[in-house]
């Protein structure tokens, strides 16, 4: 059974549970190539500078985490089946009400849009999915994650496995031994999510 404390050993050590759709089972992954943002080089595509700049989402954190989750573990259009088993999701519902799990929202005339939801531990933010139900609304969630880890000092913002559209936002891959120096030296800080 997936727990709080196995899930936060498993952060430290390069790990993160993915639920199989198939057989119902909790299997840690720890990839040899980690997708990361550089956090000192992000720069937010044309269209989020505009929709930010023109205020078209009210952006919240941590207002609706259970709404974000919920959302997040949904298959994704032109799937039947997701990897946020109901056993993950319990355990991230934990994380948050620990103060470790975190979501950014985005609300567009006081409905959900879209968002984002990971785990701040130390300096480093563990992002986990996101979704969106209005166009560019998650990329709208993600520049502000970015800009809250920024103002807070956090050094890596870790995206787990590398798709076209992480990579479109900005991340790069790196190698597992340059992966877990990052997160060591990110683990050192003491500061917060808020």
């Amino acid at each position: 059974m997936l727990n709080v404390r196995d899930v936060l050993r498993a952060y430290l050590h390069g790990y993160f549970p993915m639920g199989d759709p198939d057989d119902g089972n909790v299997y840690w992954c720890r990839p040899r190539r980690r997708a990361v943002f550089p956090l000192d080089t992000y720069r937010a595509s044309r269209v989020v500078r505009r929709l930010v700049r023109d205020n078209v989402f009210d952006i919240q954190i941590n207002r609706d985490f259970n709404a974000v989750i919920a959302h997040c573990a949904k298959p994704r259009r032109h799937e039947n089946e997701t990897w946020i088993s109901d056993e993950i999701v319990a355990v991230y519902l934990e994380l948050h009400s620990l103060g470790l799990a975190h979501s950014v929202e985005c609300y567009a005339d006081g409905e959900l849009a879209g968002g984002l939801y990971g785990i701040a531990l130390g300096g480093a933010f563990f992002g986990e999915s996101m979704f969106f139900r209005q166009p560019n609304a998650s990329k709208v969630a993600f520049d502000a994650l970015v800009r809250q880890l920024k103002l807070q000092r956090f050094d890596l913002l870790d995206a787990q496995i590398m798709n076209p559209h992480l990579e479109f936002l900005g991340a790069v891959e790196i190698d597992h031994e340059e992966y877990m120096r990052q997160v060591a030296m990110a683990l050192e800080k003491k500061i917060s999510f808020l």
